[in-house]
């Protein structure tokens, strides 16, 4: 279980200012969040294989395959602002 001093502790570790009442709550929340996992470790998992997820992950994309081409002039008029041909954004490095 955790106490007011190690609960002070962890705030000061994640910077956070909790006042009496939200260092009271934050304790009790805390320490329920302990009693799960205390539950948790108490499960007998002999023979349980191990997994990454709990459902399987399946690719549910198309084969990529060639398209028709997209026509510039279509592209240019549908951006915000265009320069000699391309579409002009904002600059998002600095030069140097």
């Amino acid at each position: 279980m955790i106490d007011v001093a190690e609960l002070d502790h962890l705030a000061a570790l994640a910077r956070l200012h909790l006042n009496p009442g939200e260092r009271e709550a934050m304790t009790a929340d805390l320490n329920k969040v302990l009693g799960y996992f205390e539950q948790l470790s108490s499960v007998d998992t002999d023979g349980v294989a191990e997994m990454q997820r709990p459902v399987t992950l399946v690719n549910v994309l198309r084969e990529d395959e060639p398209g028709e081409v997209f026509p510039q002039a279509v592209a240019l008029s549908l951006a915000a602002e265009t320069q000699d041909g391309q579409i002009r954004v904002p600059r998002t490095v600095e030069a140097d």
